[in-house]
């Protein structure tokens, strides 16, 4: 008897599963599907587009922008492609205290890995155009990795549904450091630099685009379940990440070829370091 309960308890017990099943889930979902490789196409497209617009850069600085732009989509495209290959996708089941407790609920967790390497570049290329100094591209950088990371954690906890959003609240607190720079410090920089116009523009586009990526976080299947369809929450993300990344990008390019002039003449050399003509601390 002791042997047939624990054969129904095994039955009962959810099983971990294998790349492959994951693979087949998400297969099976085709809205959930659609969301990755409809990035996977748009990253692959822009990776083409960004080397033709950026063949003839010449200032060292322009340059690093470039490739700090295009690691942009090079970062997106294996992102997704992990997604859509289940590598980086688990089945977590929820603690008690959440909307879904007790459920496994389908994590895309890659999400997290690869915006820690894909936001700092644009972050890079965002203060390398404004002419900020290297203590404020530092700082903003690390405290972006952090809320990264930070939001990862929020995903993957599964122990309490406290610390899900102890970590969540932690991740947003990172965010406003890089909220504060962005909004305050860098254009500042961008004024004096001569760059405002493009800058005030693509700051806009990435604040209000990175406010969304927490937003769909708290109502998502992770967070409140008010959106309980995963792939509503995925092509949210999805969308989000044309805009902040793909877009972004090509704005920026689409102005760094015909104003190269401006970037040579002032700011950080990518060379030398902060040259003589970068703004002093504030």
């Amino acid at each position: 008897m002791a042997a047939d309960a624990a054969a129904v308890a095994q039955l009962w017990q959810p099983l971990e599963l294998t790349q492959p099943e994951v693979y087949e889930q998400v297969q099976d979902d085709f809205l959930l599907n659609l969301s990755f490789w409809a990035n996977i196409a748009l990253a692959g497209i822009s990776i083409l587009v960004f080397l033709y617009m950026g063949r003839n850069l010449e200032n060292s600085k322009s340059k690093l922008i470039f490739v700090a732009t295009l690691m942009v989509p090079l970062v997106s495209i294996s992102s997704y492609t992990g997604l859509a290959s289940g590598l980086t996708i688990s089945f977590l089941e929820m603690p008690p205290g959440h909307a879904l407790a007790g459920e496994e609920v389908l994590t895309m967790w890659g999400r997290y890995l690869t915006w820690a390497l894909s936001t700092p570049m644009i972050l890079l290329a965002l203060g390398l155009l404004a002419g900020t100094n290297l203590t404020k591209l530092f700082t903003a950088i690390t405290a972006d990795i952090a809320m990264c990371v930070t939001g990862l954690a929020a995903a993957l906890t599964v122990s309490s549904h406290g610390l899900r959003w102890f970590w969540y609240f932690l991740s947003c607190t990172f965010f406003l450091v890089v909220l504060y720079i962005l909004l305050v410090e860098w254009p500042k920089d961008a004024e004096a630099a001569g760059t405002a116009e493009i800058f005030n523009l693509l700051k806009i586009l990435t604040v209000v685009m990175w406010l969304g990526y927490p937003i769909v976080w708290g109502l998502g299947a992770e967070g409140l379940a008010v959106l309980e369809a995963v792939w509503i929450t995925s092509w949210a993300y999805s969308v989000l990440d044309i805009v902040a990344k793909y877009i972004f990008a090509f704005l920026l390019l689409n102005w760094l070829v015909s104003n190269e002039s401006i970037i040579s003449e002032f700011g950080w050399s990518a060379d030398t370091g902060a040259g003589a003509a970068t703004p002093a601390d504030d």
